[in-house]
């Protein structure tokens, strides 16, 4: 296979199984554009290959993905964040788009970005001390690269706003007990459950069937990404904002944020009921 920086892509024991795995431990596996460019060609490459049966999305490090990366995401220009938005989407889409089994081993963290691209895949293994949460709001972002969209899909709305708006973080059980996680595992082996769920798939599933089956799903998450370009050209002038660098510089350097006000978005009152 390939050789990338920021991610491997290699063979399972079954080497009918393919590894995709986020691979920057230096930054919490932190996604840049070089990750999601290298992502994506990792995944092309796994659903071209006749020999490949299944994909596993796993990480290497403690922490399974901690999100976009923040020094690269504050030296956005407005074109860049379009830019970058494009090749993230891009990469959900393959996760989505290819008809073998794309199972994704969650341990550590997994937080923002890294909880988008999990959500993407058809299913997840979670380690027993996995964490998961959406917090981009604490820090001026939204979660427009697939959160917003994916999880109420997933989980309902509810439950997904209180996901998003507060950005606190699950637990392996509860992500389970609200649909988020497929299966949890004992500590250390959520890949090699990946691995043996991915197996289970290959040997014992119609292919045709299988892939109808996704198919057919699709069209669900596809109409929660039915503005894909809207959420790219929002979410990159967030990026391109004061309040976002304030609170994403304030975040790096462990300090406190400044409060902003709340607005509404009603206009002020009309002269007359003013008094």
């Amino acid at each position: 296979m390939a050789a990338y920086e920021s991610i491997t892509a290699e063979r399972a024991e079954d080497d009918r199984i393919a590894i995709v795995r986020l691979d920057a431990p230096d930054r919490n596996n932190t996604i840049d554009l070089q990750m999601i460019l290298e992502f994506s060609e990792a995944v092309v490459a796994a659903d071209r290959d006749d020999d490949v049966q299944g994909i596993v999305v796993s990480a290497a490090g403690e922490m399974f993905c901690a999100g976009a990366d923040l020094h690269y995401l504050k030296e956005l220009t407005f074109e860049d964040g379009t830019r970058f938005m494009t090749a993230y989407f891009e990469a959900l889409d393959l996760l989505r788009e290819t008809g073998k089994p794309v199972v994704a081993g969650v341990h550590g963290t997994c937080a923002a970005g890294g909880n988008e691209l999990a959500s993407a895949c058809d299913l997840i293994v979670a380690e027993e001390t996995a964490r998961f949460t959406q917090p981009e709001a604490g820090v001026g972002a939204t979660a427009a690269g697939g959160g917003v969209q994916l999880l109420p899909l997933i989980v309902g709305e509810k439950r997904a706003k209180d996901l998003l708006l507060t950005g606190r973080m699950i637990d392996a059980e509860e992500a389970r007990a609200m649909g988020l996680v497929s299966r949890v595992v004992p500590e250390g082996d959520g890949e090699s459950r990946a691995v043996d769920l991915v197996q289970t798939i290959v040997d014992e599933k119609s292919p045709q069937a299988y892939r109808t089956i996704k198919a057919i799903l699709k069209p669900w998450t596809n109409f929660g990404l039915l503005g894909q370009e809207m959420a790219r050209e929002l979410n990159a002038r967030v990026w391109d904002s004061d309040e976002f660098r304030e609170r994403a510089e304030a975040f790096l350097a462990h300090e406190e944020f400044d409060p902003r006000d709340f607005d509404g978005v009603r206009p002020p009152a009309r002269r007359d009921e003013r008094g």
